[in-house]
Parts: C-alpha cells; sequence; structure tokens
C-alpha cells in the first residue's frame, strides 16, 4: 500500500503487465540563479501559450462573416488554415532560430533555453483548452473561452523523464539534473522513494510559497484492485451522510458524527482584512504585491488544512474495517444556485432569501463534499474498499426501521419513538437509509397527489440490525 498523499493517476496494460503511475509532491529548494532560470521558463511558455491562443482567436476573427450577409454579394477573405496542434509545434524550430520580439514590453525571448518536450507540451495544453472550449470534457459540458495568462497565472512546468537524471538520494534529500537548467535541483523527500521506480516526468509548480515538483513514477510493485471482487452485505458496508449542521461534518450508519473544520470561516476576517488593506494601494504598487503575497499564502493554507481534514476523516472512515461505503449523490452545482428573483406588478424586486442562501453556499464550498468523496474513493481503492453513490430521494424523511415520513421538515433534528423508547438523530437516521439504498432494500416511494406513498417495502427484513446500531454507544474516533 503507498503511504498517504500518493494520488494514483493512470493504470497502463503493456505486454500484459500492468504498471502504476502515483505523482509523489516534493518542495523544491532551487538557488538563485535556477529561481531566476525558472522563472524565465515560466515567462516563456505563458508567452508560447498566450501567442497560440492569439493566433486562434485571430483565424476566428478573419474567416467568419455576419448571420444576415450573403456570400453571394457580400465580399468574403480568403479561407485560411486553421492553426491546430500541429501546425504550431511546427512553428518551434524556426522561433529557435533567433530571438522573439515582445511588442508590447520589448522583451527578447530565447525559445532555446527552454526544453523542446516542455515547449510541445505547451501546446498539447493550447490544443486542451481549445477543445474543451468548442467540444467540451468527457461529460460534454462546454468551458468557457480560453483566457490569455498573467504571469501569476501560468504556474506549471512540465519536463519529461528524458532529460532528468537523479544524480544522488541522501536520508531527506534528493539532486536531480534537468537539461538546461544550471546545477542540481535540491528537493526535500518527506517521504521516501518506493524501490525500483521509473521516473517518467517532472511537473514543477511555482506556488505561493515556494516551487513544488510533481515527480510521476511508475511503480511494478504496487497491486492493482479489481472493485468487482467485492460483494455488499449488511455488515461490510456503511452509510455516510453529509450533515453541514452545526459542528457536524459527516453521520454513518454505526451511529457516528464526524466534526466539521470549517476553515474558511476560521480565517474570513483575516483574510478580509488583507483585502480591504490591499484595495486601498495603488495598482503595480510594492506594497500591493506584498499584500496579494499575504492573500495567497491564507488561501493557501485555507485549502491545505482542507484537504487535511478530508484526509484524516476519509482515513478514519477506512479504519472502521468496512469494505463497501455508501454516499449520497450530492448535485453540488445545484445546491449552491442563487434563487431566482421575485418581482411585483410593477417590477419592483421582492425580498428571495438570498442572503440567508449566500450564507449556506459558502458552508457548502468550505465543506468541499466533492474534494471528500474523491479523496475517500483514492484512500479506499489503497485499502481493498470501495465507494459507491446513491440517489439520496427521501433518505432523510422516512424513518429508518419503519414506513414512516418522520422528518418532514428540515429542523426535526431528533425524534424520540416511544414504542421502542429510542431516540432517533436524524442524520444517523439517514446514513442508514443511504446504506439500504445501496444494499437495494430500501422502499419503492411514489407520489400521489403531491404525497408521497410507499408502494414496496421489505423494511422488516433489516428493521432488527437497524434498531441495534441506533441503540449503540456513539464511539469516538
Amino acid at each position: 500500500m503507498a503511504p498517504r498523499g500518493y494520488s494514483l493517476n493512470i493504470a497502463k496494460k503493456i505486454k500484459e503487465v500492468i504498471f502504476i503511475l502515483l505523482n509523489y509532491q516534493y518542495r523544491v529548494y532551487p538557488n538563485t540563479q535556477q529561481k531566476l532560470e525558472l522563472t524565465y521558463w515560466r515567462r516563456l511558455a505563458q508567452y508560447w501559450y498566450n501567442w497560440q491562443l492569439g493566433e486562434r482567436f485571430k483565424w476566428w476573427e478573419q474567416n467568419r462573416c455576419a448571420v444576415n450577409s450573403c456570400p453571394l454579394v457580400c465580399h468574403l477573405p480568403e479561407l485560411k488554415d486553421n492553426p491546430n496542434y500541429f501546425s504550431q509545434k511546427k512553428l518551434l524550430p524556426g522561433k529557435k532560430k533567433d530571438l522573439t520580439l515582445v511588442y508590447h514590453s520589448g522583451e527578447l525571448l530565447d525559445f532555446t533555453r527552454l526544453p523542446s518536450q516542455t515547449l510541445q507540451d505547451v501546446c498539447a495544453r493550447t490544443k486542451k483548452a481549445c477543445e474543451r472550449f468548442v467540444k467540451g470534457d468527457r461529460n460534454r459540458k462546454r468551458s468557457g473561452r480560453p483566457r490569455f495568462k498573467s504571469s501569476t497565472q501560468y504556474r506549471t512546468l512540465k519536463i519529461e523523464g528524458q532529460v532528468v537524471a537523479i544524480k544522488r538520494i541522501e536520508k531527506r534529500w534528493l539532486w536531480i539534473s534537468i537539461s538546461k537548467l544550471s546545477g542540481w535541483l535540491k528537493i526535500r523527500l518527506h517521504r521516501p522513494l518506493p524501490d525500483g521506480f521509473k521516473l517518467k516526468n517532472v511537473l514543477l509548480t511555482k506556488k505561493a510559497d515556494g516551487w513544488y515538483a510533481s515527480l510521476a513514477l511508475e511503480d511494478p510493485t504496487v497491486p492493482v484492485f479489481n472493485p468487482n471482487e467485492i460483494v455488499p452485505t449488511w455488515d461490510n458496508s456503511m452509510g455516510m451522510d453529509a450533515v453541514l449542521h452545526e459542528e457536524d461534518y459527516l453521520a454513518t450508519s454505526e451511529n457516528i458524527k464526524l466534526p466539521s473544520l470549517k476553515s474558511f470561516r476560521k480565517s474570513q476576517a483575516r483574510l478580509a482584512k488583507i483585502l480591504k488593506r490591499k484595495a486601498a494601494k495603488k495598482k503595480g504598487s510594492k506594497s500591493r504585491r506584498f499584500l496579494a503575497k499575504r492573500e495567497s499564502r491564507e488561501h493557501q493554507r485555507i485549502a491545505r488544512a482542507r484537504k487535511d481534514h478530508a484526509y484524516n476523516t476519509a482515513h478514519k472512515l477506512i479504519s472502521q474495517g468496512k469494505s463497501v461505503f455508501f454516499y449520497e449523490d450530492l448535485k453540488l452545482k445545484n445546491l449552491i444556485k442563487r434563487n431566482k428573483a421575485k418581482q411585483d406588478e410593477n417590477g419592483k424586486y421582492l425580498p428571495n432569501g438570498q442572503s440567508a442562501k449566500s450564507g449556506l453556499n459558502k458552508s457548502w464550498l468550505d465543506a468541499a463534499f466533492g474534494q471528500f468523496f474523491d479523496l475517500l474513493d483514492y484512500i479506499a481503492s489503497k485499502a481493498g474498499a470501495v465507494t459507491v453513490k446513491c440517489n439520496p430521494a427521501y433518505t432523510s424523511q422516512l424513518l429508518s426501521y419503519r414506513d414512516e415520513f418522520v422528518f418532514t421538515d428540515g429542523s426535526i433534528r431528533e425524534w424520540y419513538d416511544n414504542q421502542e423508547n429510542l431516540l432517533v438523530d436524524r442524520d444517523v437516521n439517514s446514513a442508514v437509509n443511504l446504506k439500504r439504498v445501496g444494499l437495494g432494500m430500501f422502499p419503492t416511494i411514489k407520489r400521489r397527489r403531491g404525497n408521497p406513498v410507499i408502494v414496496a417495502t421489505i423494511t422488516n427484513s433489516t428493521s432488527k440490525e437497524v434498531l441495534e446500531s441506533l441503540r449503540s454507544q456513539k464511539p469516538t474516533l
């Protein structure tokens, strides 16, 4: 099993042998000369990326006509070839023959100082950005028009493994050499490298607190996990409900509630103070750049605290020894939508509750359940477990051991059952129902005249197990 923090990238099948690519991210400590060279590399990649986008946009503007114009009467310019990945990559040898002048700044850029594979990767990034704009991603969702990147927005350089050599490895340090970069690059090994790895590529990223290197390693010793071999049962599965209420973050079917972190809420006042001071400074001034760096560091602390909380929560769940984890399929984009505007007969806008909804939207974004469930799926796969999305319809309303709609209002957080002498928590009850949905034991519910009606049910077959889980003592994780 790989240590915490390793990201599973892709599985390749080559000659009947399956290899796993793992990304290990480390902190890099370049010297002053290397910092200047890496900054210059970023400038070259940024210019090349923006130039390719500009050429594609220019072709689009020059090779179209208005919808109401007639091509038989109006003069149309001669159609030029559409610039693509291959045509733009062929321009690189010509760019390296002489210095390139940047007209708006007067810079002279030398493309020979950057490895050729890195420049080709910039072409691939431009191609992907334009394809997502025109065709959409794998889910057929189109993104906005690609934007020109500033020096702070273009942060990552991809260095292929063939131009990288590992020079020396000590207990806590690693030295590598990169083609066209003087000296050895010093890397801090806060976790050891696997034995027998093969370096595929290196991603050098400039973050708010310095440089980082993501090493893509091919490790044949990592076993391949097959999720189809796991059969979910009542004993080896767990249901999870996203709570987002007060200090609770997650509720499970094992009568466990995990606390939230609220990293953004805790740093909101400090961040607002920095933003207020930054807005009062003159644009382009040294003091404004200093406050902008402080702002980026604050956002970095918030993101790191949120990610660390997600890892800790996921490991606590995995330590329970379950093989299948059922969680609700949240439509996060719909949950953070703005309320529809309300108008009276005269067109005056009426209160629509958006002020309270804005605070709820902020809490949803701060909780980052999408990131958490992705990390849980990754950690579970390393531990030999699987995660399954479930439809959460009516799971928060129906009593898990009896076919009754008890929690009809969101303000009802607990319900006391006189017959069973049991205090039922709303969130734990919802987690149990999600587990029943995943196992196919949740009743069939349809709406008739606006009211939900239970059509088919097998609740009695699981009522005993549910009551045992609800009566159990709340363990601490």
